[in-house]
């Protein structure tokens, strides 16, 4: 029986580590490798392009058996480098909330939200099904926040970095967690890390070799569901 995929990506950058997989077929209706059949949606960068997007193609689809995002990351661990493809397991919306002269609070802590309202708990959202931990066997298991401004300042970094303690960081995962999870979708996400979160270099970057890494584990994780 097929598995209809829907895989969630930000960029057509991002979108063709799945068209450069080996084996894999291309229909009217979106692409298939084994037994997954899965439909493409590009969504732009940024949580409201994200969520105006899948919005949307919710609405005129049938529900999918899973949903799949995927693209690149930053990555604030030494040990988590460049090219490591990684399984999110938790994601949070990291600068949503208020700044009081030096200070910051989330939306929790200043009483405007319920931390542990669904789909949130203590302020996270947790990925935690079937399909995350067959995915984890083989790659490794983060901590992710999302913001708005990609972080490029030592000032912006150690504040996140002290306030949520995270592994990866990212423009659209708290988005995609929060859509599917309302909608009641099995979920995953993989990213590739691309760089190091440090004050902005972009010499120091390799995305090319990211998204190499990012369609070989894609490819291996879709033929685990064949």
């Amino acid at each position: 029986m097929a598995i209809r995929i829907l895989l969630v990506s930000a960029t057509e950058v991002e979108a063709d580590a799945l068209k450069r997989i080996t084996g894999l077929e291309i229909s009217q209706d979106g692409f298939s490798l084994g037994k997954c059949h899965i439909s493409l949606l590009v969504t732009g960068v940024g949580s409201v392009a994200t969520s105006w997007t899948m919005a949307k193609w919710l609405s005129a689809n049938p529900k999918p058996d899973l949903a799949i995002n995927i693209g690149i990351a930053g990555s604030y661990r030494e040990e988590i480098k460049i090219g490591d493809v990684v399984v999110p397991v938790s994601d949070c919306f990291a600068d949503a909330g208020i700044e009081d002269g030096n200070s910051f609070m989330t939306l929790a802590e200043a009483g405007l939200s319920d931390p542990n309202k669904f789909p949130f708990k203590n302020g996270k959202i947790d990925a935690d099904n079937h399909f995350v931990k067959l995915a984890t066997i083989k790659m490794k298991p983060v901590n992710a926040i999302t913001v708005n401004t990609a972080s490029g300042s030592g000032k912006t970094i150690d504040r996140l970095s002290k306030k949520y303690n995270p592994d990866i960081e990212t423009m659209e995962g708290a988005t995609f967690f929060y859509i599917c999870s309302g909608e009641k979708i099995p979920f995953l996400a993989l990213r590739s890390i691309s760089n190091r979160v440090e004050t902005r270099n972009k010499d120091n970057w390799n995305i090319p070799f990211a998204l190499d890494n990012l369609s070989e584990k894609l490819k291996d994780f879709l033929l685990l569901l064949d």
